[in-house]
């Protein structure tokens, strides 16, 4: 069949909204995303080699709080979403979406093993006028150097077998205002038929589309994203870090400055960075632009002062318990959140994983509470989350505060807890007003 009959069979499958779609990775970008697919009245197959998730998914259940069990069980009846753990399912599909990890090694050098092997076990499995998009974050160039000599190897030529795009993904989980269907999503296409095709299947689910003419354009401006956060984040929290030495409220200072109505855009200090995404991407961007000879020094100083705000905060702890006289060996630490976000269960590079193993080896009995994350294994400990109550929170030394979770009873903790390092401003309600910055939430 010619390109231009292939493009047409498929521009009506997507016009119609009766494609068959395969997402491969049901994590947190995957499941929200073939739930949303789905919705828009296609038919979806999760792939993911986690027996859990997939028994779940077909039990109707969801795993992840952005998902819920009805959307799911929901879709599930209606024959427009089911899982599987191998390829075989994929066979017949219409388009493919790529939402894997990439991860980086112990060196901070990407790792593309889980994009090879999805595009490996694709390009033997779909057929010829079918769309491939990639989602994973990854560095400029992937899509074109890794992806697509992959389906040729296979006897599947991008552009004209097979189509082929890139659409980074915009997930925020635990954002109750923006989500796939209301956030602007960044598309392109290997060739203008592929742009053509990508726009055609993502506009049946997103509100607003933003072309762009490269599947490089695409890939660095998700990089930039990320980094254009790391960056500031690292400028706020050394900015914490100056301030106290001063005895400044640096969150005093924030508030202060975002009375600004133009050139001033908040960014929050905190205890570190945790996430799929933000730690990690800039180093893609660093990895790719060290074999163009470019120094990236700016990404590079940005990683090292966000990856020393964990020491930071322990020691900060340290010099807390220093103050009355308790060293931090045998002391007791309570850590209330341990999710690397608000409202989340995700502990993937969460900050608290180092404060608590660093704390451990310090010798400090430390224990938490995380209504999101019931259990937690920090090296090879394994804590369990604690009930929050007065009792809980009276019998530590000091309390620790990594994750302000909107279900934590704020008024018990800092009513309960003798000592509290609130590396969110969890407390700032109970802080007493000064000057003519005033927080206008209720107490």
């Amino acid at each position: 069949m010619p390109e231009e009959e292939l493009k047409r069979v498929l521009a009506e499958k997507l016009e119609s909204r009766n494609a068959s779609v395969a997402v491969i990775g049901l994590g947190y970008v995957g499941l929200p995303l073939a739930v949303a697919i789905a919705r828009a009245g296609h038919r979806v197959v999760g792939v993911d080699f986690d027996a859990k998730r997939v028994a779940s998914i077909n039990a109707g259940h969801s795993y992840i709080e952005d998902v819920s069990d009805v959307s799911v069980a929901d879709l599930l009846a209606l024959g427009r979403l089911s899982a599987a753990s191998d390829y075989s399912a994929v066979a017949e599909v219409d388009v493919a979406v790529i939402a894997v990890p990439t991860p980086i090694d112990e060196y901070r050098m990407p790792d593309l093993s889980y994009v090879k092997s999805a595009a490996e076990s694709l390009s033997r499995s779909m057929r010829k006028g079918s769309l491939v998009v990639l989602e994973s974050t990854t560095y400029p160039g992937t899509t074109e150097e890794v992806l697509a000599p992959l389906f040729a190897a296979a006897g599947l030529t991008g552009g004209i077998d097979i189509f082929i795009g890139y659409s980074p993904e915009r997930i925020d989980p635990g954002n109750e205002t923006y989500k796939i269907a209301n956030t602007p999503k960044i598309v392109s296409g290997l060739t203008a038929d592929c742009l053509e095709l990508t726009l055609a299947f993502y506009s049946t689910f997103v509100d607003t589309l933003v072309p762009v003419s490269t599947l490089q354009t695409a890939e660095i401006s998700k990089l930039f994203e990320n980094i254009f956060r790391v960056v500031n984040i690292a400028l706020v929290n050394e900015f914490q870090v100056i301030c106290d030495r001063f005895g400044i409220d640096v969150w005093e200072v924030i508030a202060a400055c975002s009375t600004k109505p133009y050139g001033f855009m908040p960014f929050y200090p905190g205890p570190g960075l945790g996430g799929h995404c933000v730690p990690v991407d800039p180093f893609y961007l660093a990895y790719k632009a060290r074999q163009r000879r470019v120094n990236t020094e700016f990404i590079e100083l940005a990683g090292r002062i966000n990856a020393n705000m964990p020491n930071y905060v322990v020691n900060r702890i340290a010099g807390e318990l220093n103050e009355v006289n308790r060293p931090i060996k045998e002391s007791h630490i309570g850590v209330i959140g341990v999710a690397y976000k608000k409202n989340t269960s995700d502990v993937r590079e969460s900050p608290a994983l180092t404060i608590i193993e660093s704390l451990l080896e310090t010798g400090a009995k430390v224990s938490y509470h995380d209504a999101h994350v019931p259990h937690l294994k920090v090296d090879h400990t394994v804590l369990d989350s604690n009930e929050l109550t007065s009792d809980w929170l009276g019998a530590q030394d000091v309390v620790v505060i990594l994750a302000d979770h909107d279900s934590v009873d704020w008024f018990l903790v800092n009513s309960s807890a003798t000592m509290i390092v609130d590396t969110r401003n969890a407390l700032r309600r109970f802080a007493p007003i000064t000057g003519a910055v005033r927080d206008p939430s209720p107490a």
